[in-house]
């Protein structure tokens, strides 16, 4: 009854094992979970101020397949402000969240056979998309050594004949890591020549600690041109469920092809959505952004720093984005096993690494309160000491 591509997609571990945290939770376990990538706080009052304005107004019918002209007018405003891109309105496009924006871009360029190289780890949602669409999945392994960034060489060596696209997660989900300016150019130079797609999620870009972020297009023409930028206001403005993200392409056939898909799929994106999304690009929730990612630094550095206490455990201290991910080769080398008995054992739920393409670690968000942060470690360090 089912395809045979149906049949090779896998269930999201981070979903499921959030949902799986979240029925103990239902059962009266005391459950921490440490396990979802979402922000702890409220979406900003001035976003939700305009989309109360937008119902009231009743701003409530179909809108273009791609989005309001004055929605993709702010985006295109953000890019030029934030990241020195400019893109017209017909080489943008807004979807149902970031991960609605690479199903529609792998669906309008990958073809069976066609490779695609994923730096490990990587979030769980990108190899699974890329099989669904037909494409073999090309990895590259880092480590703590490499702060789980692939280096030119490593680049070099995975390109071959079939090579499709290379996707750049930066910062990262689920490590924290930030690609460096240099490193960007260092990486486009090694795609000089060939038609290698670039997709570059940068879901993350506002939540940066140490250093600065640069946009993967931004770092030369011939990135600019083929460079794909996905991004959204998920975590920056903790508008997880409002679904809201975006595509912006230097070629404007590729947009207008992802447009083609989604007016056959799902059409425009809540109308509701997109009025209240311009608050969240234009400025106005900066303060808000800025106060989330100070808390973030405290909880980090605490986290990190017991983390570091722990025996037999170890995390490089991330960049960016909001999650640790925590090195557990002393103490075992099965790291959905490590997840699933920490979760029996302890009622303390995190990610197993496995699930990113990397075995030996789990990963832990901090996007919670300092006071489950610290109870969390806290119980996992008892759990370890019995291992």
């Amino acid at each position: 009854m089912l395809t045979n591509r149906i049949n090779t997609l896998s269930e999201s571990i981070t979903i499921a094992i959030t949902t799986l945290a979240q029925e103990l939770k239902a059962q009266g376990k005391d459950v921490l979970s440490f396990s979802a990538g979402e922000p702890d706080f409220g979406t900003p009052q001035v976003i939700k101020d305009a989309a109360i304005e937008a119902i009231n107004n009743n701003f409530t019918n179909y809108t273009a397949v791609d989005g309001i002209p004055v929605l993709k007018e702010a985006i295109a405003l953000k890019l030029k402000r934030d990241n020195g891109l400019e893109y017209a309105p017909n080489q943008i496009i807004v979807s149902n969240g970031a991960k609605h924006s690479l199903f529609n871009l792998f669906s309008a360029t990958i073809d069976k056979g066609d490779e695609v190289i994923i730096p490990a780890p990587y979030w769980v949602t990108y190899p699974e998309l890329v099989k669904y669409c037909g494409g073999d999945v090309v990895e590259i392994q880092t480590d703590d050594a490499s702060s789980f960034k692939i280096t030119p060489e490593q680049l070099k060596k995975a390109i071959t004949p079939k090579t499709k696209m290379l996707i750049l997660t930066t910062p990262s989900n689920p490590t924290g890591s930030v690609y460096t300016k240099d490193e960007l150019v260092a990486l486009g130079k090694v795609l000089e020549g060939t038609s290698i797609i670039v997709a570059s999620d940068e879901m993350y870009e506002k939540l940066i600690y140490d250093g600065e972020f640069t946009s993967s297009a931004a770092v030369s023409q011939d990135m600019f041109e083929r460079t794909i930028t996905i991004n959204g206001l998920s975590k920056s403005v903790a508008m997880t469920g409002w679904r809201f993200g975006y595509m912006a392409a230097h070629n404007s056939e590729l947009i207008k092809a992802t447009k083609k898909l989604q007016s056959q799929s799902t059409s425009n994106i809540n109308s509701i959505t997109q009025m209240a999304a311009i608050a969240g690009l234009d400025g106005s929730a900066d303060a808000d952004i800025e106060m989330m990612r100070k808390e973030f630094i405290i909880r980090r550095d605490e986290a990190v720093a017991l983390f570091n206490k722990v025996d037999g455990l170890s995390v490089l201290k991330p960049d960016g984005a909001f999650y640790l991910f925590v090195n557990i080769k002393e103490v075992s080398n099965d790291s959905l096993k490590f997840a699933k008995d920490l979760l029996a054992q302890k009622e303390v739920a995190v990610v197993p690494g496995v699930g990113f393409g990397s075995e030996g670690y789990f990963r832990f968000s901090f996007a919670t309160d300092i006071e489950s942060i610290r109870k969390g470690v806290k119980r996992i360090e008892e759990f370890v000491k019995t291992l």
